[in-house]
């Protein structure tokens, strides 16, 4: 399962540092990961990843990939409230839909 993120056209994008920083504040330990295919922050103790479309260290949209076991509740409900900090939006069928 995944869940699409966004920044509205109104909220300005974020910074890896911003959304890593975010993730500490809701007491994860992020670790960021630059491939050449595409950046990746991986929560330690967790099966979630976040993957994040980035160009030059700012983002304006994430998916995150939901671990086995962990499609509902912890850490997911942590991840959103992290983003939603940011002033991130939640995307699917319907449209946006605000995080916090």
């Amino acid at each position: 399962m995944e869940t699409q993120l966004i920044v509205p056209h109104s909220t300005p994008p974020s910074t890896i540092t911003q959304i890593t920083e975010a993730l500490r504040k809701e007491h994860f330990e992020p670790r960021h990961e630059a491939k050449t295919w595409g950046d990746w922050i991986h929560l330690y103790g967790f099966r979630s990843v976040i993957s994040i479309e980035a160009t030059g260290g700012v983002s304006h949209a994430a998916t995150i990939e939901h671990g086995e076991g962990e499609e509902e509740g912890e850490p997911i409900s942590s991840i959103l409230r992290a983003f939603g900090k940011l002033g991130w939006h939640g995307m699917d069928d319907d449209g946006e839909y605000p995080l916090i």
